[in-house]
């Protein structure tokens, strides 16, 4: 009983934690993307493309945690 307890705080915590990284991410990701387009408009197209590729990583690290949350939560290998 206590390991399934233990399993649903860590759920909760990685959750939390992805939750909160993507979010911080994404925050001074816009900030600096706005910066740079802010000083020098013409790089605003290459800095664009460039954004939306770190977008998809930054999703991607959080995704993973989402899927080893699941894991613990569905196909807990510690019971």
């Amino acid at each position: 009983m206590e390991v399934q307890v233990a399993t649903l705080f860590v759920v909760a915590i990685i959750l939390g934690v992805a939750a909160l990284s993507t979010a911080f991410a994404f925050a001074i990701m816009g900030s600096k993307f706005l910066d740079a387009s802010a000083r020098q408009p013409e790089m605003a197209p290459q800095l664009q493309t460039k954004m939306f590729i770190l977008a998809g990583l930054i999703d991607a690290i959080s995704m993973i945690g989402v899927g080893v949350a699941l894991l613990l939560l569905f196909a807990n290998p510690f019971i």
